[in-house]
């Protein structure tokens, strides 16, 4: 192969690398002044992640009074309102803006939530849908603790 096409494919090489770490793994944050990493969003999409926080938030008390009511239907029916399934539509460029980490941790929150309702089906166990619950809720505590939505600057 000619010493071009060697050159070329090294830096495409480099650039994809560069554009794979960009908008897979770092997104694009910032720190913030409270010592979280800031997720610089434009406002739709702040907007849409906080609104699909919100179903979360709602889910989690509609299985709380499920719990209480010792209803592991309920339970069920409201935790599949925030599993996989229930995963707004994302868009491309918004993934993009995302650190790796708060992908993750989004994507095993929506599996959380399907494996309760999965577990509230097949154990109809209230305490272990308790502990359950609680470990999802450590999910939500770490995300709040590590993350904020800032505006993008233009």
């Amino acid at each position: 192969m000619c010493k071009f096409c060697w050159a070329t494919a090294i830096v495409l090489a480099v650039i994809s690398t560069g554009l794979i770490y960009k908008f897979v793994i770092q997104g694009n944050v910032t720190e913030s002044t409270d010592g979280r990493t800031a997720i610089l969003l434009e406002k739709d999409e702040r907007d849409l992640v906080l609104s699909e926080m919100r179903v979360f938030l709602e889910s989690v008390q509609q299985i709380t009074g499920g719990i209480a009511e010792d209803d592991m239907k309920l339970v069920s029916e409201y935790a599949r309102n925030s599993g996989r399934n229930a995963q707004m539509e994302v868009p491309g460029s918004l993934i993009g803006k995302l650190p790796l980490p708060f992908k993750k941790l989004g994507h095993n929150t929506h599996a959380r939530f399907d494996e309760l309702a999965l577990d509230a089906e097949q154990l109809g166990d209230r305490e272990h849908a308790l502990a359950h619950l609680n470990a999802l809720l450590g999910n939500c505590v770490t995300c709040h603790a590590a993350y904020r939505f800032e505006l993008e600057s233009r």
